[in-house]
């Protein structure tokens, strides 16, 4: 004896439909060999469209330019005891020219990047002059310092664009790159200090540095030196 489902009512063993509410008259026993019905949302995970850069490019210009507006327009109604606005604007700056090859324009040769990184750090210390009301550190000290960094920047990456790639001529590029850094620095702080040049920290790194590097060509000459590192740092 079996009843409807919908309404309830006694139905008959060979009845196929409800006489009452024609409503279908299904065999539980039969669901399993049916097939389930498609569900109405894909099985898949499909994939959005990707932002496009140019569209991120506006965003964050958008952002930036916006962060310095409005840091000045308040700097110059409410907060006025210092010119605080300018670190920011600087700051903003410094992002927006490090995102031009990232995001806006990646055909930018990395040489002008490098330049324009440069520029804008030179920037952003002159305005900091304004904050502390002198020029002559930014002349004597900053602007060399950014001078000297953009130079060997620019240098190591010639030297890693022109010449093989290896992993020891990469480390001896850097730890050269890292001593002529550290003796330039300490240069020019004794040239702006008035105390006459005369290296001391910078020394010691440059014989770390002389030290590695001797061992970095050794290795590059000798071919069973290089293999033997390359297979224990399964490079």
């Amino acid at each position: 004896m079996s009843y409807c489902v919908n309404c309830g009512v006694e139905l008959q063993a060979d009845a196929k439909r409800c006489p009452l509410c024609d409503t279908a008259v299904i065999n539980p026993r039969e669901l399993k060999g049916r097939k389930v019905q498609q569900a109405p949302f894909p099985s898949e995970k499909g994939q959005v469209e990707t932002v496009k850069r140019k569209d991120i490019g506006i965003l964050l210009t958008a952002v930036l330019a916006a962060t310095a507006v409005i840091c000045g327009i308040l700097n110059a109604l409410s907060f006025r005891g210092a010119l605080w606005s300018l670190a920011v604007g600087g700051v903003c700056v410094i992002l927006w020219v490090i995102l031009i090859p990232v995001v806006i324009y990646r055909r930018q040769p990395i040489y002008v990047s490098l330049l324009l990184d440069g520029a804008a750090v030179a920037a952003y210390l002159y305005m900091l002059t304004y904050l502390v009301g002198s020029r002559q550190w930014f002349f004597g000290l900053g602007l060399p310092i950014t001078v000297l960094v953009t130079a060997i920047a620019e240098l190591f990456t010639v030297c890693v664009k022109k010449l093989p790639y290896a992993f020891l001529v990469g480390c001896l590029e850097s730890v050269t790159a890292v001593g002529l850094l550290c003796m330039g620095i300490e240069i020019l702080i004794d040239r702006y200090l008035g105390d006459g040049i005369a290296l001391s920290w910078s020394a010691v790194v440059l014989t770390v540095c002389g030290i590695l590097d001797i061992a970095f060509i050794t290795m590059l000459s000798r071919r069973r030196l290089r293999h033997a590192l390359y297979k224990r740092l399964h490079i």
